[in-house]
This record gives structure tokens, sequence and C-alpha cells, in this order.
């Protein structure tokens, strides 16, 4: 493993961007391009950290993009371990994690920092997150509750919009929310030296949760700012390997549960999401049989959850280490 960079007698920057990858070669690039093309007049510093690509990321990083410090390591540490890798040593004001599948628009950076340096109060700010089409991406989450992971959470932002707030609304200034999703979170760099970074018990999915539920508890305020967009093309690390992935989920599902729920909530969980596996199984069952691939594939996915619960939630399967 390449080490993190060092401390420098150089002024701090403005912003520590931390840019987490595995196989994704070329959307890397065109964030880290992005990065380079803000518009915007931040002393910044980029940092990306490759989680054991096996595709031609470091050739391509260090041929485009000189100027980047790169740290490649020899196993997959994960989300948690590699942000808090790429951000050990920053002394920035502000520490920016942005996804190797998102892509700043030029006035994304400073608007959000603008805004931060505003209100000294808030320590966690999220963008509006696009599709490649133009259209909104959910940008916010709630802290996972037993009526969120057990119901239906589209039903829920249509029914009970103040509560469970989502893409179905449309906000014309910044909103307070529980948290906001990873693929862009720029962070109070003192906020995140003071909580140690991302909580390295999780490895994929569930760390920016948990690490706006710490912030919060320290009295910060995660804030929604529509007027940042953000384009961001979906999961792509994790398309490439669902199953796994899918694992992971609900592996950090439970480790959240176990850090910030009582053992009678963690009880009901499990017992709550082992029947809708079987029930969701069930109906998947029947609709395969008609030939359709999307439902194959979920009665796949199902049965491979069903076995992992048999097996008593085994740390083995998931994504490589």
């Amino acid at each position: 493993m390449n080490p993190a960079p060092t401390p420098r007698d150089d002024p701090a920057p403005a912003v520590t961007v931390v840019i987490v990858t595995r196989n994704t070669s070329a959307l890397v690039c065109a964030a880290v391009q992005s990065v380079m093309e803000s518009a915007d007049t931040l002393a910044k510093e980029i940092v990306v950290v490759d989680n054991a690509s096996t595709d031609d990321t470091a050739d391509a990083i260090a041929k485009n993009f000189p100027e980047v410090h790169f740290i490649r390591s020899e196993k997959n540490l994960g989300f948690a371990k590699a942000n808090n890798l790429g951000a050990g040593n920053s002394r920035a004001e502000f520490i920016l994690l942005l996804n190797s599948d998102a892509r700043l628009k030029p006035d994304s950076l400073q608007k959000a920092v603008d805004w931060l340096r505003s209100n000294p109060r808030s320590g966690v700010a999220g963008a509006q997150l696009l599709n490649p089409d133009g259209s909104r991406q959910n940008s916010i989450a709630n802290f996972p509750t037993l009526a969120t992971e057990l119901l239906n959470k589209s039903l829920l932002r249509r029914l009970f919009p103040a509560r469970f707030p989502g893409k179905e609304q449309r906000f014309t200034a910044p909103v307070p929310v529980e948290t906001v999703i990873g693929a862009f979170m720029l962070i109070r760099g003192s906020l995140w030296r003071q909580l140690g970074g991302l909580d390295e018990r999780y490895f994929f999915f569930l760390e920016e949760t948990d690490f706006c539920l710490r912030a919060k508890k320290a009295g910060f305020a995660v804030v929604h700012l529509p007027q940042v967009e953000v384009w961001h093309h979906q999961g792509q690390s994790a398309k490439q390997v669902p199953l796994p992935a899918r694992i992971e989920y609900w592996r950090s599902r439970y480790q959240y549960f176990e850090l910030h729920h009582s053992p009678a909530v963690q009880r009901a969980l499990r017992w709550g999401l082992q029947l809708k596996l079987w029930t969701n199984g069930a109906t998947a069952a029947l609709l395969k049989s008609a030939g359709s691939e999307k439902w194959r594939n979920a009665w796949q996915v199902n049965a491979a959850l069903r076995q992992w619960h048999r097996h008593h939630c085994p740390p083995e399967p998931g994504l490589p280490r």
C-alpha cells in the first residue's frame, strides 16, 4: 500500500477532496476532471484511494493527473477505511467525500463551501444528485428505523413527506435533514477530525449515515443544499457485483442497528426482515416462472440472502476484502 500524503509546511488547503475507487477507471477520471475544472477560488488537494483495482486506474491517474495524491491499496479496504486513509493527514478547512461515479458542476463546490462558511453550526452538507438525464435522485435519507427498513420507503415518502423527505419534493432552499447520500458529502474539517472520520466497522453502505448521526449528536446540523447540483452515475461499483453488494448492505444495516438501537429493536428488525425475505421470495418465485428476467434475478438474490441468514450471517460472503 502506498503511504498516505505526509504533513507539509505549506498552508492548509481549503478543501481536501477524497475519491475512493475500485475498477471505475473512466468514471474516476471524469470525477477528478470535474474537480479540476471547478469554477471556484478555493485551494484544493485531491486524493484518490484505489481499493485494489484490477483495471487501468493507476496508469490513467498517473498519466492524466500527476498532481493528484494517489494511494493504492493491495486489498479492498472498504469505503470507510479508504476514505479515512485518504483524509488521514488533511489539515483542510473542509473534507469533500466524492464518489468515483459523481461529477461536480462548475459551481457546485464553491456554493457548498460558501454556505457552510456562512453557517458555522452546520457540519455536513449534501447536494442535489442528478441522473445523467437531469432527473433528480434521492439525495436525502432518514436514519434507519423499523419503519424505514420494514415498510416501503417510496410509499413513506409519498404519504408522509415532511417526515420522510425525498426526490418527490422540490426544495428551493437549504433544509436540515437527518442524513444525506454520501456521493457528495462536504464536511467541516474540524468536525471530521473531532469524530475520527468514518466508522470502519462499516465496510460498504451506511457509513455516511452513521457519520451524520454522530455529527448531530455532537451538536452540528446536517443540511441538504438543493442549489448545489452534482451528476451521479448511481451505484456503479456495486452494480459490478450486485449479490455481494446486497449482502454488504444487509450486514451494514445490522451493524447500524447494533450500534444505535436497543436489543429489542434489533430482534424485531431481524424477524421482520427475514419475514420480508420469505414473502418477497415467494412472490419472486411465482413471477420468475412467467419468464421475467427481472424477477428471476430478484429470486436469486433473495435465495442467496436467505441462505446467508440460515448460516447465521457469516462474515465470508460479500465484497472481496
